[in-house]
């Protein structure tokens, strides 16, 4: 591990550098990492690591502000790695900065708990930004992942719904999401652009296979198992 040097005043107003962590397992990649992340003022990397399961160590001991993790690492999955973080007492946020701009991992990563996902090739503006903004409390994503994050999000309540619900179809699934947040029959045919009579066949199907009478009922089972929330 390298010595800290001097703290240099962060742009938060607090004087207190941002700690880092980077978590990569590519040495050469975490010197040109450190070099850019300490070439501005205020952000200090305090430590670095190789394995999933030097994560938890190194985090007790420097006590980062931001963790910065690669997705493969040698021992295991860096998601891995953020879901140990996630059962610590207050553990710090992470920004996955990964080779992979697959939708699964990008998807698994937010599930996991990271507050960031950058792919690496990212400018050192975009870094810096995403670890200052992920230090604040904030959320960040690369310009090339976030416009996919809806989509994906609305993508996985569907199948949620389809595993919740077995006998519905698809479309009973998404129309009992759009019940449950709140949209009536008009707008729920808007939205998935059919007929409104058709809307009101799905809901009818949906009543008779959840045993269900009314909207009210349909939309509490529906909470009950955590859709409509979106």
């Amino acid at each position: 591990m390298d010595e800290e040097r001097p703290q240099a005043p962060s742009e938060s107003g607090d004087n207190q550098p941002v700690r880092v962590l980077i978590v990569d397992d590519h040495p050469l990649f975490r010197e040109g990492l450190k070099a850019a992340l300490e070439s501005a003022e205020g952000v200090l990397v305090v430590a670095e690591a190789e394995r999933v399961a030097d994560v938890p160590e190194a985090v007790d001991r420097h006590r980062p502000r931001v963790v910065i993790m690669d997705l493969s690492l040698p021992d295991g999955s860096g998601l891995e790695a953020v879901r140990r973080l996630a059962t610590q007492e207050a553990p710090p946020p992470v920004l996955m900065l990964t080779m992979s701009d697959d939708d699964g991992n990008l998807l698994a990563a937010l599930q996991a708990g990271a507050r960031g996902y950058l792919v690496k090739g990212a400018g050192r503006e975009e870094v810096l930004h995403a670890v200052r903004t992920v230090a604040a409390g904030g959320a960040v994503f690369g310009g090339e992942v976030a416009g996919r994050i809806t989509a994906l999000l609305a993508g996985a309540r569907m199948r949620e719904a389809g595993q919740l619900f077995p006998d519905l179809t698809a479309r009973e699934a998404e129309v009992l999401d759009l019940v449950a947040r709140g949209l009536d029959n008009r707008r729920i045919a808007r939205e998935l652009v059919v007929a409104e009579k058709t809307v009101r066949n799905h809901i009818t199907h949906i009543f008779e296979k959840l045993h269900v009478a009314t909207r009210a009922e349909a939309v509490a089972r529906a909470r009950d198992m955590g859709l409509g929330d979106g």
